[in-house]
């Protein structure tokens, strides 16, 4: 019986390993190691990138730690926006999709796609949290539905269609044929 399911198990397995190994190395040996001490490196980085992007926008930006949180706040304008929180990194969305890609295992092109697709990720992240500042400055009306809603349909939006282009294009491309 399940020696049909088979290949898709195994499919199922290796993205979880996949997934879930990084994540959990993430969270113990990254994430832990910082508790307490203020926003992380890679989420601070990340924050700079967006304040960048906003102050080229015309709204000059920076942040500001918030001492013994981990967090630190957007100052936009002369406003507190938002702040940004190690969930905001898009770490994890990267993870998941680079445990999708790989999970359709291709040799070298898995590993030039994965990288190239979290690039593509890291700039989507970048402009939807400048987006979203922008968008709670100028219209707080709509700050919820941007936060929950319309800005990580962006960013999850980007993940499933580079999905669907990696299955599509490369991981079925032989098997279609």
């Amino acid at each position: 019986m399940f020696k049909d399911f088979r290949p898709v198990l195994m499919i199922l397995l290796r993205f979880l390993a996949i997934y879930l190994i990084p994540m959990i190395v993430y969270q113990l040996l990254y994430i832990n190691h910082y508790q307490g001490l203020g926003l992380d490196p890679f989420s601070k980085w990340v924050g700079s990138q967006s304040c960048a992007v906003q102050t080229f926008l015309g709204y000059p930006s920076r942040m500001v730690d918030a001492p013994g949180y981990d967090t630190s706040w957007f100052l936009v304008s002369g406003k507190y926006p938002s702040r940004m929180v190690e969930g905001c990194n898009a770490v994890s969305v990267m993870l998941l999709f680079a445990a999708f890609v790989f999970a359709f295992y291709k040799g070298a092109r898995t590993f030039l796609f994965a990288g190239l697709g979290i690039v593509l990720l890291h700039v989507m992240n970048v402009l939807r949290i400048a987006g979203l500042n922008i968008l709670i400055l100028e219209h707080p009306e709509y700050t919820k539905a941007g936060h929950d809603y319309f800005f990580p349909a962006i960013i999850y939006g980007t993940v499933v269609v580079l999905w669907i282009v990696w299955i599509k294009f490369f991981a079925l491309k032989n098997e279609n044929r």
